[in-house]
């Protein structure tokens, strides 16, 4: 069978339009329809529901989607291994990566990269802690950063690269902004901020664990948008430090009393690729460079 055919399946099933699989191929329509028939025609069953120009996957093609995707990732590897042979580094990585990780370390992790393995491409996919480990069983993406704690994504090789402290913002207003350590009874007797995308999991957890009721206010997905509401006195948040921004003069940074951590990963699908090898350890020799920077810092 046609690994062509499997590559346009596979592409359909994420973009879920015969259209938009054409333009990303730079086929045409015709010719991926026609892929798409004959690979139904192969297996005696529907791979899509078709509907106008909205496509899904039926049952049978969702069931041999993860397959596809291992044969494909296979074949990748194979190739990679024999441009490594003839002294090429070449290859695509996909990585699935929270927006902290975007802002703060992929533009400089990016850069190393095409500094050392120019022909190396790398594919980015946004999204919060449990689309990447959706994205990682699925054989979306072959590496992603996760929160270690949270994760149960066991059977994958994760690099632990760093692990960063939780620590309360507050306005400069609020009557907090000079206690040394915020308490389970301030947070449950103040206004409260909920984020609810990215660093919800972290927080829901320290919660859990210790048994506390927050007094939630506002739920918020942007954390600009917490910013600006603690600047104003609004409530009182909690987040990663990593976060947080510096010179922020109108927002006091205070520790928790009862101390919490997220263990930042990079979870990677196994087989190794030889591409996706090297983009873990530029990933973690950078943040080892970074943590020793910090450490220098203080």
């Amino acid at each position: 069978m046609s690994l062509v055919k499997y590559e346009i399946f596979s592409k359909a099933a994420e973009v879920n339009s015969f259209t938009k699989t054409a333009e990303k191929l730079g086929l045409t329509q015709s010719a991926v329809s026609h892929a798409i028939t004959s690979l139904e025609k192969e297996f005696n069953f529907p791979l899509f529901i078709r509907n106008n120009s909205a496509i899904k996957l039926t049952q049978n093609g969702m069931n041999l989607l993860v397959t596809i995707r291992e044969i494909l990732y296979y074949n990748d590897i194979l190739k990679q291994d024999v441009n490594a042979i003839n002294g090429l580094n070449k290859g695509t990585v996909k990585v699935g990566v929270f927006s902290s990780i975007s802002t703060k370390w992929i533009p400089f992790i990016m850069k190393e990269m095409e500094k050392k393995y120019p022909n190396i491409e790398i594919k980015l996919i946004e999204g919060n802690y449990a689309e990447i480990e959706k994205w990682l069983l699925d054989n979306e993406v072959d590496c992603g950063f996760i929160n270690n704690s949270t994760s149960s994504l066991r059977s994958f090789d994760i690099v632990k690269l760093k692990t960063e402290p939780l620590l309360c913002v507050v306005s400069e207003q609020s009557p907090l902004h000079n206690n040394k350590h915020l308490s389970v009874e301030d947070i449950e007797t103040t206004p409260f901020i909920m984020p609810t995308y990215q660093c919800f999991d972290d927080i829901q957890l320290f919660f859990k664990e210790n048994n506390i009721k927050p007094n939630i206010r506002f739920e918020n997905m942007n954390e600009n948008s917490i910013f600006s509401m603690v600047e104003n006195n609004l409530g009182i948040s909690i987040l990663p430090e990593m976060i947080i921004p510096k010179g922020l003069n109108s927002i006091k940074v205070i520790p928790l009393e009862l101390e919490q951590t997220r263990t930042i990963g990079l979870a990677i699908r196994t087989p190794i690729s030889p591409a996706v090898k090297k983009f873990s350890e530029v990933t973690e020799n950078w943040v080892k460079k970074l943590s020793y920077s910090s450490y220098r810092a203080i």
